[in-house]
C-alpha cells in the first residue's frame, strides 16, 4: 500500500494532460486537497508533441511535455499530489468514491475525468514509434511545422478532409489517404478538396506502414484495386484519423452517460449525469482539439466542483445544456 491509500482527496482527476493539470491548478489553488492519477509526461497526446507555437502566454516554440511539465509544477506548489497509475475501475456512486488504480485504490469526493481519446489500438506500423516525430493527430496544432513538405493524411471522415483542407495552406503536397471509396462527408466538400491543386487523393489506399529512421520519411500503402501490390511515397509529416481515437472510458464501466460516439455528456460546468463528478478535454470530443480549450475546461471543471464540495452547488444538475 503506498502512501495515498488512507487519503480521501477533495478532488481527484484522472489524467494528466493540459485539462487535468489546469483542474488541478485551481482546484489545488482552491485550497483543496486534489490527486492527479497520471502515468506520465509524454503518455497523452500533447506530451507526444514535439512543438507547439501556440500556447498563449509561451513565445516561440515549446515541446509538449515541456509545457505540460511547466502546469505539473504550478499545480504542485499550490498543493496537488501526482500519482504515477493508471485507472482500471471506479465506483463513482458510493460516498467516498473510488477509484481503483493498478498500484493502490484512491478515494475521493469529487472526480474529474481528463483521460483523452486515444484509445485506438490498431495502429498502423510505425505509427507509435514515430509519433511527435512527424506523426500527429492535430493539424491545427502542428501544420506549421510542415511548410513546403510533403505530408499525408490518413482517414475517411470529416475531421480528416477538413485537416487535410488545413494543411493545404502550409504543405507543398497532401497526400490523403482513405481505406475506402466512401468518406463520411457530403460530395461538395470531397471534391473541395479533392480540387486543390496541392492535394492527391488515394481513396480505397491501405496505408501498411508509417516508416523512417527517426523521423517519418515515408509509407507504404495497398490500393485495394490492385490486391498485394505494394506502393510507397515519400513525405515528412503523417496525420491520422482513423477510427479507434475515441475517448478512453472503459474504465467506468458505464456508469457514465455517453454519447453514440463514446463521449462523455456534460453540462455547461462539465459535470456528468453523476453530480460531483466531472468531465473534460478530448474526452467529451471538443471538436476543435486543442491544449488551450482543454486548459478551459479544466479550469472550468475544478470551479464547479469547488463549488459543489463547498455546498454552493444548485438544487438541480443543469444538465444537456
Amino acid at each position: 500500500m503506498t502512501e495515498f491509500s488512507e487519503n480521501i482527496y477533495d478532488v481527484l482527476i484522472i489524467g494528466g494532460g493540459p485539462a487535468g493539470a489546469t483542474a488541478a491548478i485551481y482546484a489545488a489553488r482552491a485550497g483543496l486537497k486534489v490527486g492527479i492519477l497520471d502515468k506520465g509526461l509524454t503518455t497523452g497526446a500533447l506530451g507526444t508533441t514535439s512543438k507547439i507555437a501556440n500556447y498563449p502566454g509561451i513565445e516561440g516554440e515549446i515541446a509538449g511535455a515541456e509545457l505540460l511539465q511547466i502546469m505539473r509544477k504550478q499545480a504542485q506548489a499550490f498543493g496537488a499530489e501526482f500519482i504515477n497509475d493508471k485507472a482500471i475501475g471506479t465506483d463513482l456512486i458510493s460516498e467516498p468514491r473510488s477509484v481503483f488504480g493498478n498500484f493502490n485504490v484512491y478515494n475521493a469526493r469529487s472526480i474529474i475525468i481528463a483521460t483523452g481519446s486515444m484509445g485506438r489500438s490498431n495502429l498502423i506500423k510505425g505509427e507509435a514509434e514515430l509519433l511527435g516525430r512527424g506523426v500527429s493527430y492535430c493539424a491545427v496544432c502542428d501544420a506549421a511545422f510542415f511548410k513546403g513538405k510533403d505530408v499525408a493524411v490518413i482517414g475517411k471522415s470529416d475531421e480528416a478532409v477538413e485537416e487535410a483542407s488545413y494543411l493545404t495552406r502550409f504543405a507543398k503536397t497532401v497526400h490523403f489517404f482513405a481505406p475506402g471509396t466512401e468518406i463520411n462527408v457530403s460530395e461538395s466538400e470531397l471534391a473541395e478538396l479533392s480540387r486543390k491543386p496541392n492535394v492527391v487523393m488515394h481513396l480505397g489506399s491501405m496505408v501498411r506502414e508509417i516508416y523512417g529512421e527517426n523521423k517519418v520519411e515515408g509509407l507504404r500503402f495497398i490500393r485495394r484495386e490492385s490486391g498485394s501490390v505494394e506502393e510507397s511515397v515519400a513525405i515528412e509529416g503523417a496525420f491520422v484519423y482513423l477510427q479507434g481515437g475515441k475517448p478512453i472510458t472503459d474504465f467506468l464501466q458505464g456508469q457514465l452517460e455517453v454519447s453514440e460516439l463514446g463521449c462523455l455528456q456534460v453540462d455547461r460546468e462539465n459535470q456528468t449525469n453523476i453530480p460531483g463528478v466531472y468531465a473534460i478535454g478530448d474526452v467529451i470530443c471538443v471538436h476543435v482539439k486543442q491544449a488551450v480549450i482543454a486548459a478551459g475546461d479544466g479550469a472550468i471543471a475544478a470551479i464547479a466542483a469547488e463549488k459543489w464540495l463547498r455546498g454552493k452547488s444548485k438544487a438541480r444538475v443543469d444538465w444537456g445544456k
